[in-house]
């Protein structure tokens, strides 16, 4: 009985002790740790700032054409996050339906001053996308990375042909998808895809020139710094990127990219052997491009190296 009195009033003088520095702290305006009271702030700040925002920036294409490497190499940029995977918001109406909440929620946090960069490559060929984005934000950045549309028709039946192959299906060789009767076959999804100017005509109905940049996806690979520079002056972003963040894998063939000292690689689908096409059909394709490349070349005030 006497060592529960005892406790009581040691537990009673405890709180009349801390009562008494409470009353002195508000007395005094809580002064007595403004650096804590400073970091608690600021941290509460930072945090209460970080949210996610609808991009000020798209990869719209082209399919196959280095979408993933360059969003890679644009998330070297510390003003620059990224959404990790494709969204298809534009394009997929099941998706668009969802609203503009649903979209949002699809970006990675980011602080203010930063930019969020999305990409699906497959908005670049879907008529209904441009008004949609434009829709979304008047003032979007658009990058477009383009490259030889032949090389790009045949990379794109190579991941076709890899997928269905993956999931044990059979898969008609591209000579007879690409070739009807001895001639081009334009009903083919692939050479759609790789008619650039058809695309990029319906994206001008709705934005201006200067808001969509072209990279030149071959320029890329092959020395990734000198385009990544252009992109930064496009997105307006101060020049961060430099050519230290790159370096050559002899093994893999292709530049991989480093960066606070770790390194990383695209995935072992990128620079995947392509799927075989005889000499004499390749020509043929060549030959059919000539003039979508030359419209294309006209757009946007530029020509490229293409066969």
């Amino acid at each position: 009985m006497l060592w529960t009195l005892l406790l009581a009033l040691l537990l009673l003088l405890l709180l009349q002790t801390q009562l008494s520095v409470c009353l002195r702290e508000l007395r005094s305006g809580g002064s007595s740790s403004p650096a804590y009271s400073s970091s608690s702030s600021s941290s509460s700040s930072s945090y209460n700032a970080s949210q996610q925002r609808l991009p000020g920036a798209i990869i719209i294409g082209v399919r196959k054409g280095g979408t993933r490497a360059l969003l890679e190499m644009l998330n070297l940029h510390p003003d620059v996050e990224v959404a990790k995977a494709e969204v298809h918001y534009f394009n997929v109406e099941e998706h668009y339906r969802r609203g503009l909440g649903w979209y949002k929620a699809q970006m990675p946090f980011t602080l203010p001053g930063q930019l969020t960069v999305e990409k699906t490559p497959g908005y670049f060929a879907a008529p209904q996308v441009p008004a949609r984005v434009w829709d979304m934000n008047p003032a979007a950045r658009l990058l477009l990375i383009v490259r030889d549309p032949a090389e790009r028709l045949v990379s794109d039946y190579t991941q076709v042909l890899h997928n269905r192959l993956t999931r044990h299906k059979p898969y008609q060789p591209l000579e007879q998808l690409l070739i009807h009767k001895g001639h081009i076959d334009p009903g083919y999804k692939a050479l759609q895809r790789s008619l650039y100017y058809q695309h990029l005509a319906r994206w001008l109905e709705v934005f201006p020139r200067d808001q969509i940049h072209v990279v030149d996806g071959d320029a890329l690979i092959r020395d990734p710094f000198p385009e990544l520079r252009k992109a930064e002056r496009f997105l307006d972003l101060p020049p961060r990127i430099s050519p230290n963040n790159f370096y050559y894998n002899t093994t893999k063939g292709f530049y991989c990219l480093l960066s606070a000292g770790h390194d990383k690689c695209l995935d072992e689908s990128k620079g995947r052997p392509h799927a075989p096409l005889s000499s004499q059909a390749f020509k043929q394709l060549c030959h059919y491009f000539r003039k979508p490349n030359k419209l294309f070349f006209e757009m946007v005030g530029r020509s490229f190296s293409w066969c």
